[in-house]
């Protein structure tokens, strides 16, 4: 298999740029692939380790969740990413190929809900969201909300939704849209976080969630209520460690049994202080308040 190691800088916010030989000078090598949520700082993660472990080459690609989990199961990678735990149908089709997927909580994020910047909405309740994004909810313009865009052109909402083999999209649907249990069909898919928050900062009409990390000053946040009664609360380091935000989950890695060698070393180094340092420094939520 050939691996490459990519890296990343600010230039190109998420984008894998920079392609270096296969293996470190040790010729030791581990490949890192799945969650799109994880994959900037995943690089981060890449980057940093290596300066102190130049025999080491660490690929990094995203592809999402369920991309990962397939490549793990199919012996094709060292550690999956996954913004979402392994299904019940992965652990048995693991098992029929001889894998046991270990699973290594390595931070947490909040699942952010992103308008234009110019939308004034103030906030959004856990059944406001079921009527705009799930199945069969009644929500279809911006002033069903009581929002005016000022331009009726802008009023029909336009939902943006990760894909389905996205760990962000499960999330969602579970944490967000239990009430509905499924996605309005016309929700359009997009096909990385990044891409939510782009269409968003550009369409005023739109809506979409995606992981706290890819908030920018091109698009508003929007507070979440839990119900009607409870307080809005944005995502943050705070509300995700204490579970005020409602919209939340852990991220995950996933190696083919107990890690050992550099692969242990790696993600041992990933929970220590001097890994979640870098996690918290990309605007995930670190295991431990820092």
């Amino acid at each position: 298999m050939n691996k490459k190691l990519f890296t990343a800088t600010a230039a190109m916010s998420f984008a894998l740029i920079a392609t270096l030989p296969s293996c470190g000078p040790g010729g030791k090598e581990i490949e890192n692939r799945g969650s799109d949520t994880l994959l900037e700082v995943a690089v981060a993660f890449s980057e940093t380790y290596t300066l102190a472990h130049p025999e080491l080459a660490i690929s990094v690609s995203g592809g999402g969740s369920g991309g990962g989990i397939a490549a793990l199961i199919a012996g094709d990678l060292e550690i999956a990413n996954s913004s979402r735990p392994f299904k019940d149908v992965e652990i048995a089709s693991a098992k029929k190929n001889g894998v046991t997927p270990v699973e290594h909580i390595v931070g947490y994020d909040g699942i952010a809900v992103y308008v234009h910047k110019d939308n004034p909405i103030q906030s959004l309740t856990i059944s406001q969201l079921n009527a705009l994004f799930g199945d069969g909810g009644k929500v279809e313009k911006w002033s069903d909300l009581g929002v005016d865009l000022g331009d009726a052109a802008l009023d029909p909402t336009i939902l943006l939704s990760r894909q389905s083999s996205s760990g962000t999209y499960e999330c969602f649907l579970e944490t967000a849209l239990h009430e509905a249990g499924s996605f309005k069909p016309r929700c359009k898919l997009m096909n990385s976080s990044k891409d939510v928050v782009k269409e968003c900062a550009h369409n005023k009409s739109a809506i979409g969630y995606s992981g706290i990390a890819y908030a920018s000053d091109e698009v508003r946040v929007v507070p979440i209520k839990k119900n009607e009664a409870a307080p809005a609360v944005m995502p943050s380091v705070e509300s995700v460690l204490d579970k005020s935000y409602p919209i939340s989950r852990p991220l995950y890695m996933y190696t083919n049994g107990e890690p050992t060698g550099d692969i242990k070393d790696y993600i041992d180094w990933i929970k220590s202080d001097a890994g979640q340092k870098v996690l918290a420094a990309k605007r995930y939520v670190p295991l431990r308040k820092m």
